[in-house]
């Protein structure tokens, strides 16, 4: 119980209800779920590339000779990826942060993927349009205007996904077509603060 409970959103009860729920599993079951959980932790890995989950060193996304390469869309973590990519309306590539500028939690510009970031725009020419879609709380447009600080001199379009998304909520929140449209309908970002 104590094991589950150490999940995010899992509370003493729920803990007890998934521990009570394994326990009626057989064995073959039970092997297959602890098997899964050593292969999150041993197969999954980060892309060299954008910082996206993957379970080689390259993701499908970056792998994909179908995505848009001068379009790169910077996120805050996985969970943005997969709600963007649920819009279907964005086809190009992405750059997961690992997080966002929080003074209050001590995370500071090192700790993300900047540096990443910034070399890869380097060895990338052909990136055109860097999108910045952080979520809309006081620490994303911090993270928002840092970035554009630091891009601001790269000869690329630097814009922000509309504002269809309320300020102060997060993008794994959004509906599909409230953050498909927030992405079509990006402004630079000069002309967005």
């Amino acid at each position: 119980m104590e094991e589950f409970s150490s999940l995010p959103g899992i509370g003493k009860k729920t803990a007890l209800r998934l521990v009570l729920h394994m326990l009626r599993q057989d064995r073959e079951t039970i092997g297959r779920f602890s098997e899964a959980l050593l292969q999150l932790h041993s197969g999954v890995v980060y892309c060299r590339e954008c910082n996206n989950i993957s379970d080689q060193p390259l993701c499908d996304i970056c792998r994909s000779v179908r995505r848009d390469a001068s379009l790169i869309c910077v996120v805050e973590d996985i969970r943005d990826v997969i709600a963007i990519e649920n819009t279907g309306q964005y086809h190009g590539l992405y750059h997961v942060l690992g997080g966002i500028i929080s003074p209050m939690d001590g995370i500071g510009p090192a700790d993300l993927t900047i540096d990443m970031l910034t070399e890869r725009l380097k060895n990338k020419p052909e990136v055109k349009e860097v999108i910045l879609a952080l979520s809309t709380t006081m620490e994303g447009d911090t993270t928002n205007f840092y970035l554009y600080k630091k891009l601001k001199d790269y000869s690329l379009k630097i814009s922000v996904i509309a504002r269809g998304i309320a300020i102060g909520d997060e993008l794994e929140y959004a509906d599909e077509v409230t953050l498909g449209r927030s992405i079509i309908y990006r402004t630079e970002y000069d002309k967005a603060v």
